[in-house]
């Protein structure tokens, strides 16, 4: 049977189980556009196509599916560029389809024409230009693939406006065969063996767990093994939720912004188990100081993450899903007592960390602290709810703050920290899961980035929860202005003259606001209650820092704690 190329794409769509696109239509995917509408695939119109690609990217990471995005070419290809990288650096799987131009238009300077293929070639697992309707269906079947085996990553196809309207006799491949790829999934089991033996002689071990754990839907496992051994356990930004905030062995977040128990357990732990982790600058401090009493073990799924940063004495390569449950297994043979009497003065130590210098803040009557906005939202959703931030002091104070009981219930800009993520990825996410409570914290600077998307949720009656931390400044920027810069607050200012709840309204979201502490539960509470989406503007002060905090060029031990 013979189908136009639009409708090849959306019967190769349902093939891969996608259940929603979102997109913004224009000129060269009008015959896609056409197809979705005689076809009745489910399509999230968004106001811009960045917020297109972070609602695709939000869907993907709360649900563990593809998220699936739709632009145009020139312009509306790449509005998504941020989105992309967003995606690429946080291990994200997406498939992208761009519009081009005709083929007999390609590198003419046509009309909307961009060179989208080599725009996106630094920031995709692979990316593809459709020039003939026969390549189709291979190419949507080995971008899905990609996209989602492995290291999961974000992928483009660039599909020029003649492919829509060819006619194929549909056939959707099977199997993919890619001669050039093939994604690690078993490793050496040696290797294991040799972690099981290194975590029985340790002293003071640690686990520190990344967001390779979150991907690969290794939580449970995770805390089995740790429930086993009893080893304390620290978390990458992106790592949140995968062991229980609740659970007594966690330390928390470690980094720049982590916990003094996190850090300090670092500094001075000799065997460190990296999860799914990246060692990214922003948890490391100063690298040559990093954990350096430690002998490193670095479980990964992507070789190239091994050694880049820092260097690992145990290699474990391979798919979290095949070594956890060895790792569990090998670790089950031996009598964990034993180990357990091994450890029993680290866990002294660690815990007297935790409790000695807990996370903190100054309870105030007059103002409204920023830290008690996210313990209040802590405590009406029960830790149960998926929480999703932009970028900025908001952002970390989320991590610091909020109760983090499940896997996927942390979705932020880690690698890239993007501005305007927020909005868009929760609706991603709430769609994703539409019986979860879902909530946006985000500040008063990255609110305006991707604000038009207010009335994607509304039209759609996306019921997210927005809490617009409102300070007056670009939080993060002028924290650092402020301790480096002699406070000199160049251009960090955002007092003006916005309302956000009558932004709110504008665009048919409730708004609420609420300037002092009494006020804070109850109007929380009220925004739990109303249905559909809600903007909830907090006043907070202007000079509230996020701390700890290890400045940069220092070690972990040497964190600001106040003062």
């Amino acid at each position: 049977m013979e189908f136009l190329g639009a409708d090849v794409i959306i019967e190769s769509l349902k093939k891969e189980g996608a259940e929603v696109v979102f997109g913004y239509p224009g000129g060269a995917v009008l015959p896609l556009y056409d197809a979705l509408y005689r076809m009745k695939f489910p399509h999230v119109l968004a106001r811009h196509e960045q917020g297109a690609v972070h609602a695709a990217d939000g869907y993907a990471r709360a649900t563990g599916k593809v998220g699936v995005c739709i632009a145009t070419s020139g312009p509306g290809a790449t509005n998504l560029i941020t989105g992309i990288a967003t995606a690429y650096m946080d291990s994200v799987p997406l498939v992208a389809i761009t519009g081009q131009v005709g083929v007999s238009l390609i590198g003419k300077d046509s009309f909307q024409e961009a060179d989208v293929r080599g725009i996106t070639t630094p920031i995709t697992k692979h990316n593809y230009l459709v020039k003939k309707i026969q390549d189709l269906p291979r190419v949507i079947k080995e971008a899905f693939y990609i996209a989602r085996s492995g290291r999961p990553g974000p992928v483009v196809i660039d599909i020029s406006k003649d492919v829509f309207n060819d006619k194929i006799d549909y056939k959707y491949p099977e199997d993919v065969k890619l001669r050039g790829y093939s994604p690690v999934f078993a490793g050496d089991e040696a290797t294991i063996e040799l972690v099981v033996e290194k975590m029985r002689q340790a002293k003071k071990p640690l686990f520190f767990v990344g967001g390779g754990v979150n991907i690969s839907d290794t939580s449970d496992l995770l805390r089995k093994i740790t429930e086993l051994t009893g080893f304390p356990v620290i978390s990458s930004l992106m790592g949140l939720g995968c062991i229980s905030s609740s659970d007594a062995d966690n330390l928390g977040m470690v980094g720049m912004h982590g916990t003094y128990a996190a850090n300090m357990a670092t500094i001075e732990c000799d065997l460190l188990l990296g999860v799914g982790v990246r060692f990214d600058d922003r948890v490391t401090g100063l690298v040559k100081d990093f954990a350096p009493r430690a002998q490193v073990v670095h479980f990964d799924i992507d070789p190239a993450e091994i050694n880049k940063n820092i260097i690992a004495d145990i290699r474990v390569v391979g798919d979290l899903r095949w070594s956890l449950p060895l790792l569990y297994e090998k670790a089950a043979d031996y009598d964990c007592q034993e180990w357990r009497k091994n450890i029993d003065p680290w866990l002294v130590t660690v815990c007297d960390w935790k409790r000695q210098k807990p996370l903190g803040y100054k309870c105030s009557d007059e103002v409204i602290m920023p830290q008690l906005v996210i313990e209040t939202v802590s405590q009406l959703t029960n830790g149960d709810a998926v929480i999703v931030t932009d970028v900025g002091q908001h952002q970390m104070w989320t991590a610091q703050y909020y109760q983090f009981l499940n896997q996927r219930s942390f979705l932020t800009s880690g690698g890239l920290g993007t501005m305007g993520y927020g909005l868009p990825a929760a609706i991603g996410a709430q769609l994703g899961l539409p019986e979860k409570t879902v909530v946006l914290f985000t500040g008063d600077g990255s609110i305006m980035m991707n604000c038009q998307e207010m009335a994607t949720a509304a039209n759609n009656n996306v019921a997210v929860k927005i809490i617009v931390m409102n300070n007056q400044v670009l939080g993060m920027v002028s924290q650092w202005q402020r301790m480096f810069y002699e406070e000199r607050y160049s251009h960090t200012c955002l007092k003006g003259r916005t309302d956000f709840v009558k932004l709110a309204e504008a665009m048919g979201v409730t708004g609420l606001r609420v300037t002092k502490p009494s006020e804070l539960q109850a109007t929380l509470a009220e925004a739990f209650r109303i249905e559909g989406p809600v903007l909830v503007d907090v006043w907070l002060p202007d000079a509230e820092d996020v701390l700890p905090m290890v400045p940069a060029n220092c070690r972990l031990d040497q964190m600001v704690l106040g003062g």
